[in-house]
């Protein structure tokens, strides 16, 4: 919902300046098909590798309070957001609590998370995907992900590039 690249950008920026964390790495953007609702606009979609001392639970809650900061109403299942930002791994931990299961469960089967992943880290192994990139190569629907916009170094502003 209204400015997609702006709510990236300022998601990114509140990110970066939470105590703690730093971005290390920045995947291109990408559109893509509305998974699940799918009577709505395109979304754009990144990831993003952070460096932190925060555990897995700390850093989500972090991550929900900058929802939540940009306007983010959970009101709809997959529906309509002004940002999204989903824990997908956590140090190849493997967690499951009623507030945070990783890796994320979607991981594997969503080209719209696995082709930005993959861009900024081809060789890592999350639990249950050897390599990144190999798996990336047999993934299906990857037709309804475009790419945007490339990111440049992690820094204050996010994203650059048009």
């Amino acid at each position: 919902m209204g400015n997609r690249e702006q709510y990236l950008q300022e998601g990114i920026r509140l990110l970066n300046r939470t105590p703690d964390v730093r971005i290390t790495r920045k995947s291109s953007v990408y559109e893509t098909d509305p998974f699940g609702f799918t009577d709505q606009d395109p979304f754009l979609n990144m990831a993003v590798e952070v460096q932190t001392g925060l555990s897995a639970l700390e850093l989500l809650h972090r991550m929900l309070e900058i929802e939540l900061k940009l306007g983010r109403k959970r009101e709809v299942r997959w529906g309509p957001r002004t940002l999204d930002l989903d824990l997908l791994s956590y140090n190849r931990q493997i967690w499951t609590s009623p507030e945070l299961i990783l890796p994320h469960p979607g991981v594997k089967e969503r080209a719209f998370v696995l082709i930005p992943l993959q861009e900024i880290a081809p060789d890592d192994a999350i639990p249950g995907i050897p390599s990144l990139a190999q798996h990336g190569l047999s993934l299906q629907g990857k037709e309804g992900v475009r790419k945007w916009t490339t990111t440049s170094s992690p820094n204050e502003s996010g994203l650059s590039g048009s």
